[in-house]
């Protein structure tokens, strides 16, 4: 079975969004997703994670932990994600994705999380309660 190995980074900022872009082939349509991809050989996941990340929207960032590894079958290829909170040290937002899969950089809050159009189905549930927790923290 064919194999694909990848990271993501899921960022939140002080009012709560988290950072998203909307990508994907013409023929597919267009999707929301946090910023992720293959890992390169002899890459680290966070390394993938970072350089991913910096690529589809042009902000420099760093691990703050890992979260999880989510692993499926998706149309016969074994796929293993890791997922990383990631937090924001410079850059700025630009598409430098050099798939030309991303069309729009953007810092979506939970309302608009609860209706886009997701990438990843699976993920809105996780992302939603990933706001939640982060945000409960920061009003203590």
């Amino acid at each position: 079975m064919k194999k694909w190995y990848g990271a993501a980074g899921i960022c939140i900022n002080d009012q709560g969004k988290i950072l998203m872009v909307k990508q994907g082939l013409p023929e597919e349509g267009k999707r929301w997703s946090i910023p992720s991809g293959e890992k390169e050989k002899n890459e680290t996941f966070e390394a993938c994670c970072m350089r991913e990340i910096s690529e589809e929207t042009g902000y420099d960032v760093q691990i703050v932990k890992a979260l999880f590894i989510k692993e499926s079958v998706e149309q016969g290829i074994e796929v293993k994600v890791h997922y990383f909170e990631v937090e924001v040290i410079g850059g700025m937002p630009v598409i430098q994705d050099p798939d030309h899969l991303i069309y729009e950089i953007g810092w979506k809050s939970t309302n608009e999380i609860k209706q886009l159009s997701l990438s990843f189905e699976g993920d809105r549930a996780f992302l939603l309660n990933f706001i939640h927790k982060k945000m409960k923290g920061v009003q203590r």
